[in-house]
This record gives C-alpha cells, structure tokens and sequence, in this order.
C-alpha cells in the first residue's frame, strides 16, 4: 500500500478494561460447537450444493458429532426451504441433533421460517440485524440507536408469539447484533439484553446470544475484551449461552476465537476448513485439533480427517490449501534436510521409548500430533526435493522400500537423490527415489559383473572359506578364486588374485528387505580406494551371500 493511502485509514479503539482476565485463563473444555456450512449460498459456494448434495453433506457432518447445525436461510429460496422440509420429513435428523435456521428479522421471513421448521424435534431460529455505526448510516439509511433496537425487539417477539404453533417443536432463540465486532459495546449490550427481556430464557431453555465478529476489524485480544465485557455485563448471563462466530479478514479467525473462549464464551459457530464468505469462517477442524492436541476431548471426530477432506472438495468443489493446519496436503510433510532428520530420529525414538511406556506423551520434533490419529500416515511425512537433506532420503528408503542404509552411507545416496531432483526442478515420488537407488547404489554390474559363485568352508580350518567365482569385466568373461575369513573377504582375495588390487572392505552389514520376500536380503559394503575415497555399495539378492558379492561389486563400480 502506497504510504499515501493511509492516510484514510484509523485505528481500531481498544475497550477499556484494565482488570481483564482472559490472559489467565487456559481452555480445558470444549465448547458447544455449531457447524454453519450450509448456511446460506451454501457458504459462499461459486456453484451452490444441491439438495442431494446437502443431504450428504448433514448426514456428513452429523457423523462427525456435530449436536447444533445451522442448515441454512430457508425463508430465502425455495431449495433452501425443500432442503430443510425433506430433512424433516424423511427422519434424516437423529434425535440428539438440533437444526438450525438462519431469518433476518423481518416478519415474512419469519413466518416462513417457521412453516420451514414444523415437525422438527428440536430448532434454533437464529435471528439477526446489523447495528454498527456504519451499518446504520450506509445501510439503514441513518437510523437511530432505538430503531435498530426495536428490529431486534420485534423480532424476538414475533419469534415467541409463533412458537406455540408448532407445538411439537422445542424452539431455542438466537440472537446476533451482526457487526458485533464494530459496533458500540453499550449498544450491543442494550439490544441483547433487549431480546432477553422479551424471551425470558431459563436454565432450560437458555437464549443464546452470538457476537459475531462479522468482519475482523482489529487484533485477537481486542475480540477478547468485547467478549469479556459482555460477559461481565450482560443482565442475565447465567441464562445466556455466549456464542462465537469469527471471520478471519486479518487472518487471525482461529486467534480470535481461541482467546475469545478464554473470556468466557460458551459456543462456538464455525465450518470445516474455514470456508465462508470472504477470506472465511473460523475452521471449526483446526480450533478443534487445536484442543485435542492439548488432550482434550472436543466431542468432535475428526480420526479419518484425508476422508472428510475428500468428501467436503468434492460436494464443494472448493479445495482445501495444502499449508491449511492438519487438513492441508503438506502440513506433515518435511522438504528441510535438517527437519527430516529431526523427524526421522524423532519417530525411531519414540518408537523405541513407546514399547516400554505405551502411556508416554507425543513428543516429535516439528509435529505437535501424532499423523496417525486424524487418518494420516508416516509414510508422507518426508518428500524429497533439491533442498533436501540425506536424512529424508534415507527415511523414504526405509519407511517405504524396507532398505535400512547404513548410517554414514546417507550423506553419498542423499546427495545423489536431491542433485537428481535439482536436475529435474521438481519434488521426486516416493517410487522415483527408489529407481534412483537401484540405478546409482544396488547391484551396479558395470564395468564389473558377478554371474556366479561358489564357497567351500574348510572344515578342519574353522572360519576359512574358498571362493570361485565367475566375473565379468569390460565384457569379458573370467573365473577367478581366493580364500579368506568369510566369503566377502574371499571374494575380494580373488579379485587381487584377478590383479583387481585397488580396494580394502572397511564395513558390511546385511538385512532382509522389510515388505518383500521373506528371502530377499539386503547387503551393504564399504570400500576404501587406494587414493584414499570411500564409497558403499548396495547388493540386493535371493541368496544373502550374493547380495554381500553384488554390494562389493557395486562398490567398486562407483570408484570406477
């Protein structure tokens, strides 16, 4: 922004409360939660949900444990009154759910409203209307202070009078002072407690009263101070439920709503992933997570989160980012070579640590919950690119291929890997980086090849073994022998013996492939040239003494 633009622009005042408590406060239980993804517009869909396709999406977010769900503005259209008619009418509402419904405080759209509800066990009629100062200049046109609150008033009032007429329906009332977040504290007060005196809530049917901050037009602790003033001054807060419905214009939603919760609210609107009007709603997953990722138990199931993404992108046809908190496709990912090695150590200790004490505290560096519990996986947490490091290679290579490399063998096969990646410009799959293994680091059979081989162990000689075996070098066939202390050093014996004298074996280990055949093995040999360079080759075989031969050969053919 140009410095010349600001001038326009002004603080946002700060509410007077010097003995705020919120800061002390921690959250230590859930709150109501009330799902508003299919309010009105379907939240702000380019291309609205159909019915069928809002029918699945309740019955979605009833199996995620949602009790309170806003269904939408059913005085507005008539698929949106259909939607909630069949909803009703078909028994799709489990007994421990409420709907909710969305009326701006108009006596038409009440009424209609109510012909919407009709039948329903349970219903809140959420009423609202705006009552900022710049609602009240621009859009009703400078109306007075007791003109806004009079809408309010006889809203509530219609609402009560219409009850009795679906008598087989528990109605709760709703009450939102939209533009909460910009709207004189004494003036919201005043329409609230407006509202309460006509309703006369009590503790059984409690009126809950929202304050939304319909645009976030300041920082997360000013949200919190309106919040608590309110709560210290609303007349009959004791019958109230105080509720919560951020957007996030500054990208501060979740903030918001998290301190706001600390000042005393009871409730909490919001959507999955945060989708709404503008830059959003608060996402309900994320503030969700957040808590249990503190072990507390939100009531909300949120186990197989890749299944709900996937059903939410494809009713939506919106796409959930990949940087977005838990849902996001990258957010247990590690490109950063020195976090997948944290990661990587991270995940082995607490392996290791969790089979004595199953009880013990999730602890890895750079993931604040373990993957698995909202449906990922381990296998997706390291991807590889040219900022990677050796340790994520190695990792990808184990968790995914069963090939456990020797430490100091990474820093050569990583190298390798991200340089292949640089060479690319892009991200490399988890089944490129194995052909990658296996063309650069196993069985390399050039220029040096071994097709056949035999061991002898001596048998008044405990330990010596003869090799013979058949090579082939720059395409030339040759048999050649030697004897050592096992068949490695045999083999290596018989390559000098071959005049190939110009490398020592310094290290070797062997495993069997993890998620293959039971039969398959995998060798790892360390050579040291003359010249002083160190490499290690990888042997994979049926037979594991051939897989040590393949690894001493491929060892070789890199110092080529």
């Amino acid at each position: 922004m140009h410095p010349s633009s600001l001038k326009k622009y002004r603080p946002f005042p700060t509410v007077d409360l010097p003995d705020r408590t919120w800061p002390d406060a921690v959250i230590d239980h859930a709150p109501v939660w009330c799902s508003v993804d299919l309010r009105d517009g379907n939240q702000a869909l380019p291309q609205p949900m159909s019915v069928e396709e809002k029918l699945e999406f309740f019955d979605l977010l009833c199996r995620v444990g949602f009790k309170q769900i806003e269904i939408g503005f059913p005085s507005a259209a008539d698929t949106e009154f259909n939607f909630c008619r069949r909803l009703i009418e078909e028994g799709r509402i489990p007994d421990d759910v409420t709907i909710q419904i969305l009326v701006q405080t108009r006596e038409h759209l009440i009424r209609r409203s109510f012909e919407a509800i009709a039948g329903a066990k349970q219903a809140i009629v959420h009423i609202y209307n705006s009552t900022s100062p710049l609602q009240r200049r621009v859009t009703f046109n400078d109306a007075s202070r007791d003109q806004i609150r009079d809408i309010a008033v006889a809203g509530a009032r219609l609402v009560k009078e219409l009850v009795p007429s679906i008598p087989d329906t528990r109605v709760t009332l709703q009450y939102s002072p939209e533009s909460f977040s910009d709207t004189e504290l004494d003036f919201s007060l005043e329409c609230c407690d407006a509202v309460a005196e006509v309703w006369q809530p009590t503790p059984d049917n409690k009126l809950i009263v929202n304050l939304p901050a319909t645009v976030e037009w300041t920082t997360p602790n000013v949200h919190a101070d309106q919040i608590e003033w309110m709560c210290r001054h609303l007349k009959t807060r004791e019958l109230l439920l105080v509720s919560l419905h951020t957007h996030n214009d500054r990208g501060t939603g979740t903030a918001a709503t998290e301190l706001a919760l600390m000042a005393g609210a009871d409730r909490v609107e919001g959507t999955l992933f945060g989708n709404g009007e503008r830059t959003g709603n608060l996402d309900i997953v994320n503030v969700a997570l957040n808590m249990n990722s503190h072990g507390i138990d939100t009531g909300l199931d949120f186990s197989d989160l890749p299944r709900l993404r996937e059903a939410y992108e494809r009713v939506t046809r919106m796409s959930v980012p990949d940087r977005l908190p838990y849902a996001g496709e990258l957010v247990f990912t590690a490109f950063s070579g020195s976090h997948q090695d944290a990661i990587k150590k991270g995940l082995d200790r607490r392996a290791k640590e969790a089979e004595v004490d199953p009880g013990l505290a999730w602890g890895v560096p750079y993931m604040t919950i373990d993957p698995r519990d909202i449906g990922r996986s381990y296998e997706a947490i390291i991807r590889i690119n040219s900022q990677s490091g050796k340790g994520g290679v190695a990792y990808i290579l184990d968790r995914e291929h069963g090939l456990d490399l020797p430490k100091t063998m990474h820093p050569q096969v990583g190298k390798k890997i991200y340089d292949l990646a640089d060479e690319r410009g892009r991200e490399l799959t988890i089944d490129e980086i194995r052909d990658a293994f296996h063309e650069f680091f196993a069985n390399v059979e050039t220029p040096l090849s071994v097709t056949d081989y035999e061991l002898i162990h001596h048998s008044v000689e405990k330990g010596r073994v003869d090799c013979t075996a058949a090579i082939v070098i720059d395409g030339e066939e040759k048999r050649i022998s030697g004897n050592g202390n096992g068949p490695i050093n045999a083999f290596v014996h018989a390559l000098e013996n071959a005049g190939l004298k110009d490398l020592k074996v310094t290290d070797y280990r062997s495993h069997a492939v993890r998620g293959g055949s039971d039969a398959t093995a995998a060798s790892y040999v360390q050579v040291q040239h003359d010249d002083g360079r160190i490499l290690w080759g990888c042997g994979i075989d049926p037979s594991i003494e051939m897989a040590g031969l393949k690894a001493l050969v491929t060892a070789w053919n890199l110092l080529r």
